[in-house]
């Protein structure tokens, strides 16, 4: 079963069976005048990261998200920036209203830190912890960065891989905070181009399973509140274990991508084999 934190209890609680019924998660946007910005983000990447992480153990889930009427142009960036990161869209959407309910009656709510979400309603709540530029003064950058047409500018530079933005936030627990430095990004830049680079020339090897112990573990640590790190960690042993054949390195990198979302396989057939 997979378990997560309720942020109003600091409990891990459980995650309901599809035996019973479909997994239904509620993304909360912020109304009012605070805007869409980076920590919307990743609450809307921690909902799609819930969402892959249900399915990769066998469960139904759909995903809705609830915000302010955005302008048609804030809308659209939203959009972009979602596709961008990587981000499955959301089965439904619907206008933000305190008493209201698109999401009402989900089993897990997610929204940004500080944010003021439905407290009312049941399921299981989570908050993402703060994300952002750094500022002047060091930190996070607040909610101040509103979405705009140039906000996936600010974070990934002209050239940048946007999935390096997703790998350098998952690197995080998703309650902690993330300051999106450049030499951040720039690290997570050239280990996504190293582990595509291998997944690549892995795949020109004869296929092998996932090593058991592999596959227990990081099971065991998406399903015991989203260790996504702990699987990043995975990868990263698993890349320079000699006793792991390369079939079974592209296996356990191509499997575990069903939930991370870095598309690792996409320099996959763009190389020929060496010649002997």
């Amino acid at each position: 079963m997979l378990r997560i934190v309720d942020t109003r209890s600091g409990h891990l609680v459980g995650i309901p069976s599809v035996r019973r019924h479909l997994l239904s998660i509620c993304v909360h946007l912020p109304g009012g005048d605070a805007g869409i910005g980076l920590m919307d983000l990743r609450a809307l990447l921690a909902g799609d990261v819930l969402a892959r992480t249900a399915e990769l153990h066998g469960l139904q889930s759909r995903t809705f998200l609830t915000g302010p009427d955005l302008p048609q142009e804030q809308a659209e960036a939203l959009g972009r920036a979602m596709s961008a990161l990587g981000i499955y869209p959301p089965a439904d959407a619907g206008v933000h209203r305190p008493n209201g309910t698109l999401c009402a009656a989900a089993d897990v709510h997610v929204c940004a830190y500080g944010t003021a979400a439905q407290d009312a309603v049941g399921g299981v709540r989570i908050e993402v912890g703060e994300v952002g530029p750094a500022s002047t003064e060091g930190g996070v950058a607040d909610r101040a960065h509103l979405l705009a047409p140039g906000l996936m500018d600010a974070v990934t530079p002209e050239g940048t891989d946007p999935l390096a933005v997703r790998l350098l936030v998952l690197g995080h627990p998703y309650r902690t905070p993330v300051t999106v430095t450049g030499t951040a990004l720039e690290e997570a830049r050239r280990a996504l181009r190293d582990w595509r680079q291998l997944v690549a020339d892995w795949a020109q090897e004869p296929s092998r399973p996932i090593p058991t112990d592999v596959l227990r573990d990081a099971r065991d640590v998406l399903a015991d509140d989203l260790g996504v790190p702990a699987v990043l960690e995975t990868l990263a042993d698993v890349a320079t274990r000699a006793d792991v054949p390369a079939g079974a390195k592209f296996e356990t990198f191509a499997f575990l991508d069903r939930v991370l979302g870095l598309d690792l396989a996409r320099e996959v057939g763009h190389q020929h084999r060496a010649a002997p």
